[in-house]
């Protein structure tokens, strides 16, 4: 099935169904580039998303390896399968499976609309809409394959966001979900994020099997900086009394020193290179590829 035949959902405004020719959407004789289905409220701002991209950007050291991993999940499926990004963003998870499979069918989703429209405009035929994933507008049994990074964090429903994403796969379909790991940990670098919580990996396995899934595979990133992390995090947890703007220039400059960390980008690249082998029983995030029967 390509994109051209997708089962796309009737648009709120005009209620019909739009069609996508390889570059845009047509509705009602008119070319849209993002299709809006709206959103509630939820735990993340465009601000907050732009300022988390600038100082992160696109070769973070745990930010590159959590796409290594979404690509590993998704590269063996057939080329013409329908795979959604969920919390795509600026796209750069995107970006590195367009590099590494060109092939793929890929539907960008967010909550936030903004960054939709600034990857509307530099990748120009990619199907991008907006919706919150707690309520999504797609058909039963649609999608091959859904990948979901750092996005259930800041759902107050992840539970409902989790079984919408079952609903919207296939049988035999795959998410690729990853989450803070650290139940205990939530700190003030959380909250300035907007973070519901952390999660600890059972308590996330539990919720995947609670609405279908089968766990296939499960494993954290950051292994091996992990006592560090946890250290920092325990100190951060005694200043939650900051100010906004004492947050901001906090984690900001957490963000900073690790983007441009030399010794980090060397631990990171030799916990790659044992994951082939390893599965980390702990971590600062949680990976969990999950198959709906």
């Amino acid at each position: 099935m390509t994109l051209k035949h997708f089962p796309w959902p009737k648009t709120p405004r005009l209620n019909v169904s739009p069609i996508w020719n390889g570059q845009t959407f047509i509705i009602g004789g008119e070319a849209n580039r993002v299709i809006a289905y709206g959103a509630e409220t939820s735990n993340r701002s465009e601000s907050l998303t732009s300022m988390h991209e600038n100082f992160v950007g696109t070769d973070h050291p745990i930010e590159r390896m959590s796409r290594q991993w979404a690509l590993k999940s998704v590269r063996l499926l057939p080329s013409e399968s329908a795979m959604l990004d969920v919390g795509c963003s600026s796209g750069f998870l995107i970006d590195h499976i367009l590099t590494h499979l060109p092939e793929a069918q890929l539907i960008a989703v967010d909550y936030i609309k903004g960054p939709l429209e600034a990857l509307a405009r530099r990748l120009t035929n990619l199907p991008i809409i907006q919706f919150d994933i707690r309520n999504c507008p797609l058909p039963e049994a649609c999608i091959d394959a859904v990948t979901c990074l750092n996005v259930l964090e800041h759902i107050d429903e992840d539970e409902k966001a989790l079984s919408e994403i079952f609903r919207i796969l296939k049988p035999g379909g795959i998410a690729h979900i990853e989450v803070p790991a650290g139940k205990k940990l939530y700190d003030t670098y959380d909250e300035h994020l907007m973070h519901h919580r952390r999660y600890a990996q059972s308590d996330l396995l539990k919720m995947a099997h609670k609405v279908g899934f089968k766990v296939s595979y499960t494993t954290h990133l950051g292994f091996l900086v992990y006592p560090a992390f946890w250290l920092v995090k325990k100190r951060s947890r005694l200043l939650r009394g900051l100010t906004h703007e004492q947050k901001v220039s906090r984690v900001s400059g957490q963000m900073d020193k690790t983007h441009k960390s030399k010794l980090l980008q060397f631990i990171f690249k030799i916990e790659n290179n044992l994951s082939t082998y390893v599965k980390f029983p702990f971590g600062i995030r949680v990976i969990a590829v999950l198959k709906k029967p």
